[in-house]
């Protein structure tokens, strides 16, 4: 039996850049009482509790004990102290202030070039390019846009992929990966999800074969692969949906 569920967040635990839904919030309290439950994204920390953890109904600090927050593709670490009834840091591995400068024009270059820079459609206050610290994240149409102008601005990855590619040529001692349905994520090379998977095994010790994750961009080019990659077993999900039934299943099971 496995002892972690490992989830990406966006397009299979919510609608990108929504909080969860009622069933899945009710479904990831209860796996909290047979599992390690492991969100790894490359949101920042705080969307990760306004999309997941505040959203659970009523958990126990006992139960918040078995949730960890890897965030920013696992390059930072956040884990329930029960003494503290609090979120504390357990580890960061943030960029530094010239490879954020690097990442920051590389890819604002390659999106003008390619006609992909849409300023014009950003809400007051939003931003394109955002420093996480240990990631620097593009949203081609900021976080605020509405979910459907999102689905519909790059459905089949095709304009990302041509972003990614030009900022490789531009500064390939990056790595550029497509999340969301409008995001890319540029890192230091190695500082994706194998890294934040890799602390997940050492941090909660337990082995590859313990771990059962569940993502949408499971193909090469996605961020999602990189775990696919490691030969930890992954469920492929289009939507939050599925990733209920799936859960509804497992729950079932041992139940």
């Amino acid at each position: 039996m496995k002892k972690v569920l490992a989830f990406d967040i966006d397009q299979t635990l919510n609608v990108a850049k929504t909080p969860i839904t009622d069933d899945i919030a009710d479904l990831l309290v209860s796996c909290l009482d047979h599992f390690e439950i492991c969100p790894i994204s490359g949101q920042k920390f705080d969307q990760f509790l306004i999309q997941i953890v505040d959203r659970l109904p009523h958990p126990t600090p006992e139960q918040l004990s078995h949730l960890h927050l890897f965030v920013a593709q696992g390059t930072q670490y956040y884990k329930f102290d029960t003494t503290k009834n609090d979120w504390v840091q357990v580890y960061n591995y943030p960029l530094t202030d010239k490879q954020v400068a690097k990442i920051t024009e590389t890819i604002e270059n390659a999106a003008r070039e390619l006609g992909y820079w849409e300023e014009d459609k950003l809400q007051p206050g939003d931003e394109i390019i955002e420093n996480r610290l240990s990631q620097v994240t593009f949203s081609a149409l900021g976080q605020k846009a509405g979910t459907e102008e999102k689905y519909a601005w790059d459905p089949d990855c095709k304009k990302r992929e041509a972003i990614c590619a030009r900022c490789r040529e531009l500064a390939p001692e990056f790595e550029y990966e497509i999340g969301g349905t409008t995001s890319i994520n540029a890192i230091t090379p190695g500082m994706n999800k194998v890294f934040g998977m890799t602390h997940l095994l050492e941090e909660l010790n337990v082995k590859k074969e313990d771990i059962l994750y569940f993502g949408d961009m499971t193909k090469p080019g996605g961020n999602d692969y990189p775990v696919v990659k490691m030969g930890i077993d992954t469920i492929t999900v289009r939507s939050h949906e599925d990733t209920a039934f799936a859960l509804r299943g497992i729950l079932g099971v041992i139940n």
